[in-house]
């Protein structure tokens, strides 16, 4: 059981939970007590990919903290909350709808690396503690600017728009700008796909896109699609997580340890060498060029290694047979 499930998230499930559902499941299924882990937190109020490791991909779950994921959110503007999605109180509130044409401008400006400002209802620790907990009690939470990286972002299919008759807001796909009698499109809401580095809160992105557009908002939708290697298509349903633990095989939904190193080459051993690397003693010689291989003897894992002048150094070791 060295491997990955991936499972579709549902709302209101903390990834402790997800990660106990997957716990319980398999000891009604009848299988080996083994450790579990997940790749990644991904709030209660969001769905979709969350990793969960068994096994020695427990090894790899760190790897997946560090990787970049992609997120579907919707900002409903005109309304900011102090949790910045749908739990919280209001705290602000604006009447300026900005029209499609600014929306999808704005993009551009939040594209590449950028400075954020955390959410105070955070699990960051400030001083110890969690940002979440001072702001449930009431205390002020200051947390300190982070520098992320937008690899995309983009309007998806989802927009909901309102018609107002003013002709001066934006002139964009109009054949006379100043013709009143073409109305004008203001989102009500928007739906945005992007791709984040690690580190990145989508409510931030969502709260500063709507103070940009010179409004306010919060996010009432969030959906990870991918994190790391792993995507939507390969996840599957709690429902289905449920069925494995009264019988369904788990090996039609276990990928392999490897399926977290997606990008990184195979290395194939000789029984010789895989032993020297399991027992941490020096290889070197190989005949590779430098970086960081997958080293596995036939089929089986045997270590991430990283290759420098052909000696090896051993990143994570496996115990696989």
């Amino acid at each position: 059981m060295d491997g990955w499930i991936i499972l579709d998230k549902p709302r209101e499930l903390g990834s402790t939970q997800a990660v106990g559902a997957v716990k319980r499941n398999l000891r009604e299924g009848g299988y080996a007590k083994t450790k579990v882990g997940h790749g990644g937190t991904l709030d209660p109020l969001a769905e979709g990919v969350l990793p969960i490791a068994l096994g020695e991909a427990t090894k790899l779950a760190g790897r997946m903290l560090d990787a970049s994921k992609i997120y579907d959110f919707t900002i409903k503007f005109g309304e900011e909350t102090e949790t910045l999605d749908s739990e919280g109180e209001v705290i602000a509130r604006s009447d300026r709808r900005p029209p499609m044409a600014a929306v999808a401008a704005i993009c551009e400006h939040f594209t590449g690396p950028i400075e954020q400002i955390p959410p105070k209802y955070s699990a960051l620790k400030v001083n110890g503690k969690r940002a979440y907990d001072l702001a449930r009690a009431g205390e002020d939470v200051e947390l300190k600017t982070r520098n992320v990286t937008i690899h995309a972002l983009g309007l998806t299919n989802e927009i909901s728009c309102a018609p107002i008759d003013s002709a001066f807001l934006t002139s964009a796909g109009r054949p006379d700008p100043y013709d009143a009698q073409i109305p004008l499109e203001l989102a009500e809401s928007v739906t945005l796909t992007a791709h984040v580095s690690k580190g990145t809160y989508i409510r931030s992105l969502a709260r500063d896109i709507a103070h940009a557009l010179g409004t306010c908002g919060h996010v009432t939708y969030l959906r990870r699609t991918k994190a790391g290697p792993f995507h939507e298509s390969q996840a599957i349903s709690l429902d289905l997580l449920n069925e494995i633990g009264k019988g369904a095989r788990l090996e039609d939904h276990l990928l392999p340890l490897e399926a977290g190193l997606d990008g990184i080459p195979a290395l194939s051993l000789d029984p010789d060498n895989a032993q020297a690397v399991r027992q941490g003693r020096i290889v070197s010689g190989l005949p590779h060029s430098d970086g960081l291989y997958f080293a596995k003897l036939g089929d089986v894992p045997v270590a991430l290694i990283q290759l420098t002048d052909g000696t090896v150094k051993i990143v994570r070791g496996f115990n696989c047979t």
